[in-house]
């Protein structure tokens, strides 16, 4: 779907990049409104575009996880120079780290970054702090490094889907990040998991190897397990624990501690 004319997503520089304008909260959330307004009715790949087009300094952030590939060809098909952020939280399936070096080669990605965290031998020497506080080592392993590596964007794009968990069910495709002045932009967020089966086929993306194995979303390797006929697909993401996102996604500005530690 052609793309008409529009302001950009964000109307002023992001401090946090390296602007010297300031950027308001207000000033995003209205203009995140005014997107979901204009958008409501276009596809992934036309919401995709104008959020590359128009928000400055953007990011896609990657799991490289089972549903990660859509996304992927997405960008690049439009733009193979569009930044790839990878979290290695060194506790990846090995599976998932050869599949990101496949994918990336066969999309032909340009401009992907690996990122890890640089403390993780100091603060859990063991790596046994998923065991006693999977929110602590989520904030050390994911949420602490990715934020370091945003703060040189504007914004960023994310694989979130409606259909995923109660949390995220009436999600719009922009929403602005809480306790950070930067736009959020969920291309798939109205996508069914039909939607994602059907891209995939028609362009014939190659599927993570656990996603056969049962594993329907796929994070690090101690803290997540096979799925069951029946079960929500993120059902094996911290099994038994009262917890279904690993703090990437903030909560007035902070990582929700819902776990069993917490």
């Amino acid at each position: 779907m052609p793309l008409d004319a529009s302001p950009p997503i964000l109307l002023v520089k992001n401090t946090s990049a390296g602007g010297s304008d300031i950027t308001t909260r207000a000033t995003l959330t209205e203009k995140a409104n005014a997107l979901n307004a204009r958008y409501r009715h276009h596809s992934a790949t036309a919401v995709m575009q104008g959020a590359l087009n128009d928000a400055g300094n953007i990011a896609l952030v990657s799991s490289f996880g089972a549903e990660s590939v859509v996304l992927l060809h997405m960008a690049a098909v439009l733009d193979k120079t569009t930044p790839v952020l990878f979290i290695d939280t060194e506790m990846l399936f090995t599976e998932t780290l050869v599949y990101q070096t496949e994918v990336s080669e066969r999309l032909g990605l340009q401009n992907l970054s690996i990122i890890r965290a640089d403390n993780i031998a100091e603060i859990d020497p063991t790596g046994t702090l998923h065991k006693t506080d999977s929110d602590a080592c989520c904030e050390l392993r994911k949420t602490v490094p990715l934020q370091k590596s945003l703060t040189r964007f504007d914004g960023w794009i994310t694989g979130r889907k409606r259909f995923q968990s109660g949390k995220r069910a009436k999600m719009e495709f922009f929403e602005v990040q809480d306790g950070a002045n930067r736009i959020k932009v969920n291309p798939l967020a109205h996508w069914t998991p039909a939607d994602v089966q059907a891209y995939m086929e028609e362009n014939r993306l190659p599927r993570h190897p656990l996603v056969a194995k049962g594993y329907p979303s796929i994070g690090c390797q101690p803290c997540t397990s096979p799925v069951k006929a029946g079960e929500n697909p993120r059902a094996g993401r911290w099994r038994d624990l009262s917890k279904d996102e690993c703090g990437i996604h903030f909560v007035n500005g902070k990582m929700v501690r819902t776990g069993a530690n917490a």
